[in-house]
């Protein structure tokens, strides 16, 4: 009972910040003729409600997708539709076709806010109190310090609360999808990862490790016997699954087509914003976008990010245990946001909820990792006029990871796994102390990331670098992408799994 009023406690502070940075300004907001996501978001729901499902994904005098067509799966569509007709209830102006356009007003604010709090209480707080207790290691007070420190990870509040997403949704569900595999509830889990990849396309980054580990334990059990089994059921499970989301649009071969062409919009080019990933880096040095081609960085892009998924990917084939999904989670996305095409700087959240199932097992790795993921998008928050948020919950989230995980003091070279790294340094090197290192190398970076925070708002760029700020921020995040990429890879491919874990006992 102790524990669950401890648990009770977390979600209300994580609630209380989450509707604290509900408070403050949202993408777009008084901005014409756009406005910003907050307006796309709201547009869907006029859309959805107004319009037949046949027209929802095409150009047409009532559905300019020019102006924030729809662009995500059909459970987007059916959740707009869903808070439309809420929306009606209240205030049927909010919802009015064409008249709506741009429409903000303190009441449509609180409405809109509660429906991604709403979301966040049904479907991803449940799941994050689920794994920690169930499926994380420690005594009941090391778990619940787990939940309030997932709740507080400052990337999915800022843009869910503040820029305003509806990403807990997607992430959600597929929390609920590792859930389910590490329960041994297959089927169930992947359900939940269905309607997460039906919700947002994004879900693919985490798509390969779900595949890998339920294809690998097939093998496992024996495609000959109880292994088939499982992979007939859980192809029906899939299959039936994206039927029934499709269902509306399935009569019609152009609209799947459609739908496809704007899921994938692969005429906007390699990137667009400064995003802390390969292909913006590198741009700084060789202008990538101008050389090639549309289809020859299409091209390049595919080709790199499978090659860097590669590796983890064979690993968790061959051996399919939850340790091994939740490090494979992580390198799938990351390499996705790394070398993939198109991709948004708010795309860091993917490899971000992976990473918080490492809190902990890998208490600093991770805890550094979801400060950069944060940091790596303050050009987007200081664009909405969040600064304030974005250093209250950044320092909030570093305080609590930090001391109530114990990160500083489990950073010696077991505990960080870094066993790998030693036989790799040269002989001269050898004696380093690599735990601390490491710990000197987090104090590091987190005052550069102060640094770099404090000099893009109080200092002016030069004229002839306007960007200077944004790409100061995106190239010194992708340092860190890049490396914590790398560590965690070896971690999974050249060390075991910790020892006398439970879930690792379901070798599944």
């Amino acid at each position: 009972m102790e524990n669950w009023s401890l648990v009770s406690l977390c979600v209300l502070l994580g609630l209380t910040a989450r509707w604290a940075v509900s408070l403050n300004s949202y993408s777009g907001a008084g901005k014409p003729p756009m406005f910003g996501d907050y307006e796309a978001q709201r547009h869907w729901q006029e859309v959805t409600y107004n319009l037949p499902v046949h027209e929802w994904y095409f150009n047409t005098t009532d559905n300019n997708l020019n102006y924030w067509g729809l662009d995500y799966p059909p459970l987007t569509a059916y959740h707009s539709l869903l808070c439309a007709h809420v929306a009606m209830l209240i205030n049927p102006d909010w919802v009015e076709l064409h008249a709506s356009r741009g429409h903000e007003s303190y009441g449509h604010k609180l409405f809109m806010r509660a429906t991604v709090l709403i979301a966040d209480l049904l479907i991803y707080i449940p799941a994050v109190v689920l794994y920690s207790f169930y499926l994380s290691e420690g005594s009941n007070k090391k778990k619940v310090c787990t939940v309030l420190c997932i709740l507080l990870y400052p990337g999915l509040i800022l843009i869910d609360y503040g820029h305003f997403q509806y990403n807990s949704i997607s992430l959600g569900l597929a929390l609920w999808g590792v859930v389910g595999l590490g329960l041994g509830w297959d089927v169930l889990g992947s359900l939940a990862f269905v309607l997460a990849l039906n919700y947002k396309q994004m879900e693919l980054y985490h798509s390969l490790p779900f595949f890998c580990y339920l294809l690998g334990k097939c093998f496992k059990q024996g495609l000959a016997g109880r292994g088939l089994f499982l992979l007939v059921k859980i192809a029906v499970t899939v299959l039936v699954t994206f039927a029934l989301c499709w269902l509306p649009f399935l009569s019609d071969p152009g609209q799947v087509l459609q739908m496809v062409h704007r899921l994938f919009p692969v005429g906007r080019g390699l990137f667009e914003d400064k995003v802390a990933n390969t292909w913006c880096s590198l741009n700084v040095l060789i202008k990538i976008k101008t050389i090639l081609s549309t289809d020859t960085q299409l091209y390049l892009s595919l080709t790199a990010t499978l090659l860097a998924i590669l590796p983890s990917s064979i690993k968790l084939l061959m051996k399919p245990t939850f340790w091994q999904l939740k490090l494979a989670l992580v390198n799938s996305s990351l390499a996705f946001f790394l070398f993939s095409f198109q991709v948004h700087e708010k795309s860091i959240l993917l490899p971000a909820l992976p990473v918080c199932l490492l809190l902990n097992d890998l208490p600093l790795p991770a805890i550094w990792f979801l400060q950069a993921s944060t940091f790596s998008m303050l050009p987007l928050f200081l664009k909405d006029g969040l600064l304030v948020p974005y250093v209250v919950t950044s320092l909030a989230f570093l305080f609590f990871s930090v001391y109530l995980l114990s990160a500083l003091e489990h950073c010696s070279e077991d505990k960080l796994r870094l066993g790998p790294y030693r036989r790799l340094l040269l002989i001269c090197m050898r004696r380093m102390d690599l735990g601390r290192v490491t710990k000197w190398k987090f104090y590091c970076s987190i005052m550069a990331m102060a640094g770099l925070s404090l000099m893009s708002v109080v200092l002016a760029p030069p004229a002839q670098l306007p960007d200077l700020f944004p790409l100061l921020v995106s190239v010194f995040s992708y340092h860190h992408f890049l490396g914590l990429f790398l560590y965690f890879n070896i971690v999974q491919i050249a060390e075991p799994p910790p020892p006398g874990r439970k879930n690792q006992k379901k070798s599944n």
